[in-house]
């Protein structure tokens, strides 16, 4: 089943976040007439503590998500917390795999998704992110770092019959830029049973990586894709003809890398950086999660044919999540509930053209 990511929603306590489920996820799920809608989790840290440390909070909290027809399958564990703060920025990858409060957070997340899992979920993923920012990074910090895993490992193992697995995610501007980078990393560093892939569509787009090529060196790697946020980044084809339209993405809350690509893929960490730096001859991709759905007037648009062509040759069947967090800063973004909606229509119409399982 595939789920929508509610990072989307700016709730951080329980009671919140079942507010924002019923204001939105439940008309979701009504608007395209499903009996069950999966739903991916953003727990922040406090939530994640109080539940893990409260089993019958947890039974509660799941009982209240099968009242409402809402399967969880995957937590997005990436964002610690403050996701919808006015600022966010670089702020979002902290704390760093190094630091203890990383771990905690992580199997906090794991102890509550064991209780949480859809009963047809043949395993639970957890996505987080690609270490830390690149700099400062150190020999010393990968040691720590590969040290964590094991640490949420053993958790995970511990859970019961079904994995709960953790799907490292990489993002430009990360120890973990490119998928690239996160295979030579994983590989003999963690255990694959328990340590896998998240497989960001909007940011493979941004890094110029051919899709069909990616998906063949994961296939050829001792790493599996655990999990796949289907996501579509803002293209640009010529960024000198655009600066008015892509001065609307320029907002302050998250971090938008941008990449040119020429002779070399040139990189710019944030859009007004871009705009500021970049020579803007070779055609743009900025991370800026856009709705699947839409097709920008020109001279923008979307990188929906990368996800199509990931969804064409995915192996297995990872967990798929929509997950599209920035409605709140998108120019003209209209109705949540009809966005969501729509989103998710287009990723089943999507899943079910390429042959994978919706």
């Amino acid at each position: 089943m595939i789920s929508y990511c509610t990072n989307v929603h700016p709730a951080e306590d329980v009671a919140g976040i079942m507010r924002q489920l019923d204001e939105y996820a439940l008309p979701v799920r009504e608007r395209l007439g499903d009996d069950r809608l999966g739903v991916g989790l953003w727990l922040s840290a406090p939530v994640a503590r109080g539940l893990a440390d409260d089993r019958a909070a947890r039974r509660r909290f799941r009982a209240e998500l099968d009242a409402r027809g809402l399967a969880v399958y995957t937590l997005n564990a990436f964002p610690y917390g403050g996701f919808h703060d006015e600022v966010v920025k670089h702020a979002v990858y902290v704390p760093q795999w190094t630091d203890e409060a990383r771990v905690s957070y992580t199997i906090d997340c794991v102890n509550v998704l064991a209780d949480l899992l859809a009963d047809d979920a043949e395993y639970g993923s957890i996505s987080t992110l690609p270490l830390a920012w690149r700099e400062p990074w150190s020999t010393y910090d990968d040691l720590r770092a590969a040290e964590s895993f094991e640490r949420v490992v053993r958790a995970a193992r511990a859970t019961g019959d079904r994995p709960i697995k953790l799907a490292v995610e990489p993002e430009p501007g990360c120890v973990l830029d490119t998928v690239a980078d996160a295979l030579g990393w994983l590989s003999n560093r963690v255990d694959p049973e328990y340590v896998g892939l998240c497989l960001d569509t909007c940011h493979l787009a941004v890094s110029f990586a051919d899709p069909a090529q990616t998906l063949a060196a994961i296939a050829a790697s001792t790493v599996d894709i655990v999990k796949v946020q289907a996501s579509a980044a803002l293209h640009v084809e010529k960024p000198s003809e655009a600066r008015e339209a892509l001065a609307a993405f320029a907002e302050p809350r998250y971090l938008h890398q941008v990449r040119e690509l020429g002779d070399r893929v040139l990189k710019a960490d944030d859009l007004p950086e871009a705009m500021r730096d970049l020579p803007g001859r070779g055609p743009w991709r900025v991370h800026f999660h856009m709705p699947l759905h839409w097709t920008p007037e020109a001279p923008l648009a979307t990188t929906t044919d990368v996800l199509r062509t990931v969804l064409k040759g995915l192996p297995g069947e990872p967990h798929i999540e929509v997950e599209t967090y920035t409605w709140s800063v998108l120019p003209d973004a209209g109705d949540l509930v009809g966005g969501i909606a729509a989103e998710l229509r287009w990723a089943r119409a999507a899943l079910a053209r390429e042959g994978a399982s919706a």
